[in-house]
């Protein structure tokens, strides 16, 4: 999880869990990759077919606000996005991402749509490489890395058992 390399795919201030998955998605299928193909729909059509796997989104301030469903951070991961950077996030987006092993990063960048973005986790940055600007981003504590690395909280309980158990 050291770094991470992507495509920007922007979006501005407010992006609420139901912009990110609508609501009429939400209680028809727990299919997480049938319910990524909505990604986004309601501000973006066509979203999902615009992304490839690793892509970040890049957003403003309070990303995740409104319903605390884990399905909005689910949905992203499902659709391949590698990170999601923003200047805020709404706190339980944020638990949520981070139980599911989606990388999130607070910090405001300057990125247009398409950049190439790369995060580097382990020495705390986040550079733009098609501007050149860098920003310093606050780090995990090495126990919420091993979560992520983990790929969320359920693995990392699996693996926590596995680790018992061959004792």
């Amino acid at each position: 999880m050291s770094q991470l390399n992507g495509k920007a795919r922007v979006f501005g201030d407010n992006l609420n869990t139901d912009y990110v998955i609508s609501g009429k998605y939400k209680f028809k299928t727990l299919d997480m990759n049938e319910l990524a193909k909505h990604a986004m729909e309601d501000i973006r059509p066509g979203f999902y077919d615009e992304i490839t796997a690793g892509d970040f989104v890049v957003a403003g301030e309070n990303l995740g606000s409104g319903s605390s469903r884990e399905q909005a951070p689910l949905v992203l991961k499902a659709a391949g996005i590698g990170a999601v950077v923003a200047k805020s996030f709404a706190r339980i987006f944020y638990r949520n991402s981070i139980n599911i092993g989606l990388v999130l990063v607070e910090a405001k960048i300057e990125a247009d749509e398409g950049d190439m973005i790369t995060i580097d986790v382990e020495h705390g940055t986040v550079r733009n490489d098609s501007n050149g600007k860098e920003w310093s981003i606050p780090q995990y504590p090495q126990y919420i890395r091993d979560l992520i690395s983990s790929g969320g909280l359920m693995n990392r309980i699996k693996e926590a058992k596995r680790c018992i158990g061959s004792r």
